[in-house]
């Protein structure tokens, strides 16, 4: 968060121009702060940037992490699309979730999942487990032993590794 060429003087949130949320200006004010304090939480991640979650308050919401296909492609990284419906599962039926997507992009090289969108009642829920996925780099196949319970909205999941043959 430091500004180039100018030692203790940092910028955080919407003036630093990368992610402007202020779910993410609270994260850069913990780095700045850690580092003014002789911490180091700096490492290579995909948290601030592509990697930070978004969400739109409508209804229904759409919840992204991640790249977008669009992200993806002008970034370089060839990417598998999954589309899954939010209501395709149990926890979906007897919610009330009502009808929406859930579009997952899994990176073909790595086999990590590098971008999630969802739209549907209250699919805000979702993004924490798909940024862990997305942030910690998790390989698809690992992550395929971290089951949902049932009957949850979260068993959107298993419809993903479904449609992966995994």
């Amino acid at each position: 968060m430091r500004v180039p060429g100018h030692d203790g003087l940092y910028v955080i949130g919407d003036l630093n121009g990368r992610a402007l949320f202020t779910h993410m200006a609270k994260y850069q004010a913990a780095i700045a702060a850690t580092d003014i304090l002789g911490g180091d939480m700096v490492e290579k991640h995909l948290a601030d940037g592509p990697g930070s979650p978004r969400v739109i308050f409508t209804e229904p919401q759409v919840a992204a992490v991640g790249y977008t296909t669009a992200g993806a492609a002008k970034a370089g990284v060839t990417v598998r699309v999954v589309d899954v419906g939010t209501e395709a599962n149990a926890g979906g039926a007897f919610t009330g979730g009502g009808a929406g997507t859930c579009r997952f992009l899994i990176d073909e090289a790595k086999g990590v999942l590098v971008g999630a969108t969802f739209t549907g009642s209250e699919v805000a829920d979702f993004l924490q487990a798909a940024t862990i996925a997305i942030v910690g780099e998790v390989p698809i196949r690992r992550l395929r032993h971290a089951i949902p319970s049932f009957p949850t909205r979260s068993e959107i999941w298993l419809y993903l590794f479904n449609e992966l043959g995994i």
